[in-house]
């Protein structure tokens, strides 16, 4: 039998107390399709979201991108901790800041905002009567942790079979160190990216972390993909199952050809500032500074030539079409072994001409390369802005709020944007109401406890 609801009919059916079957068919109707208009990749699915930081938001906010109808569950009074990782914050109409953070903005775009303290029987009640209308859960708490209120894995599955239960942590559910608090700092360091990340140490370098959270961040998208893929086994199978999601395995698998390069060969790489370890030249380059430019400037952009056939372009361009011709560097493993020669040649080459020169030259002859942009020159640039990679939300405190976008880009279903939930457990009575059917009293009830 197929259904077809028109949206006016859905939001009515939504709101009446129906019971039995009638009341599990409007349910999963109000599921189908929310406020957009649109049909989402994830329409139907529901998250129920325990995580905070970043990790855990990263991979519930591309779920909720793609349609899913996340419930993040904030504790009350606080919330999430990025909610006050500020300055910068919002600033109201006076040009005061308020408490509104920029990091929890960035993290949690499309999400429903519910307040429930979980030490609390009433709130661990509350959150097992949830689970049974939840295709997902996902938590970044300590190791066993959860257990201590009754919402691990093997309690929260016996509530609901087909439960796809996510724990993400910095060590994961096994080995020596899962006990340990992971922070991407502590976990970029461990899991070797600092030790591959900086400049050469024969050049005054040392170990660098990235400049935004990478581990945490991979391992939100890991998440995601293990996520999507529990689901199809669950609906495959009717067997929901636990994901152990780890930031230091995610380091550890970040590594990459490095990671090859060292069990194929057993050397341990080092750092290497800006330039690559398998390619050459795949590096940063300083150019010539415009005639204009302020004393001392200096100017920088990337080469990143990538074949045979591209550091020959490369050459010509440059005027030296005989050094692609030298047996030591007409192939990238001959270059490579030859990088001590072959670059400082190639460095006195890039000082000949500015960076505009250079970029327009080789761009035309179709050599990678490119500018290395501050943040401003990032969201002024004509291409970031043609891509749509800026948003802009009418938020409640600043009407033109403008916040990075979802990369992903689908002609049949369009992720959504829909702006983070700006007050904390702003859905709570929504979702109460309309979820677990919760009258005004019930509700009221547990705010007096402290409870929502």
């Amino acid at each position: 039998m197929h259904w077809v609801i028109m949206r006016g009919s859905l939001a009515a059916l939504c709101h009446v107390g129906l019971g039995g079957s009638a009341s599990t068919m409007a349910t999963s109707a109000c599921r189908l399709f929310r406020d957009n208009g649109v049909m989402n990749s994830l329409d139907g699915i529901r998250v129920l979201d325990l995580s905070r930081v970043l990790a855990g938001p990263w991979c519930t906010q591309t779920l909720a991108d793609l349609g899913a109808d996340v419930i993040k569950i904030e504790r009350p009074g606080n919330g999430d901790d990025t909610r006050s990782w500020g300055p910068p914050f919002l600033k109201d109409a006076q040009g005061q800041e308020t408490a509104e953070a920029a990091y929890y903005l960035g993290t949690n775009r499309n999400k429903r905002s519910v307040t429930c303290d979980i030490a609390q029987p009433e709130g661990q009640a509350l959150i097992h009567e949830l689970v049974r209308h939840c295709d997902v859960f996902i938590e970044n708490f300590k190791v066993g942790d959860m257990a201590r209120y009754g919402l691990d894995y093997a309690s929260l599955s016996a509530i609901n079979p087909k439960l796809v239960y996510c724990s993400v942590t910095g060590f994961g559910q096994t080995g020596p160190y899962r006990e340990r608090a992971g922070y991407d700092y502590a976990v970029q360091g461990i899991g070797g990216l600092m030790s591959v990340t900086g400049e050469r140490d024969d050049l005054g370098g040392g170990p660098q972390k990235v400049g935004v959270a990478v581990a945490d961040l991979f391992t939100g998208m890991y998440s995601t993909v293990a996520i999507l893929a529990a689901l199809r086994h669950a609906e495959r199978t009717g067997e929901g199952q636990h994901l152990d999601m780890a930031l230091l395995d995610t380091q550890v698998a970040m590594l990459a050809n490095l990671g090859a390069n060292y069990l194929v060969s057993g050397k341990v790489p080092g750092r290497a500032g800006n330039a690559h370890q398998n390619i050459v030249p795949y590096q940063v380059f300083e150019v010539k500074a415009p005639a204009d430019a302020p004393a001392g400037s200096r100017d920088h952009l990337i080469l990143a030539v990538g074949n045979d056939g591209q550091f020959a372009k490369f050459c010509t361009v440059a005027g030296v079409p005989e050094i692609a011709k030298d047996p030591r560097y007409a192939l990238n493993a001959d270059r490579v072994r030859h990088r001590a020669e072959l670059v400082p040649q190639l460095e006195a080459i890039m000082m000949t001409r500015t960076k505009a020169d250079w970029l327009g030259a080789l761009e035309a002859a179709k050599v990678p390369c490119g500018a290395i942009n501050n943040l401003a020159e990032v969201f002024a640039d004509e291409h970031v802005q043609a891509r749509q990679m800026i948003h802009t939300w009418q938020h409640p405190i600043e009407p033109d709020l403008k916040l990075v976008a979802s990369p992903i880009k689908m002609s049949r279903t369009p992720v959504r944007q829909d702006l983070p939930p700006p007050l904390l457990g702003q859905h709570t009575g929504d979702v109460l109401r309309d979820v677990l059917g919760y009258s005004a009293e019930q509700q009221s009830a547990l705010r007096n406890k402290g409870v929502i």
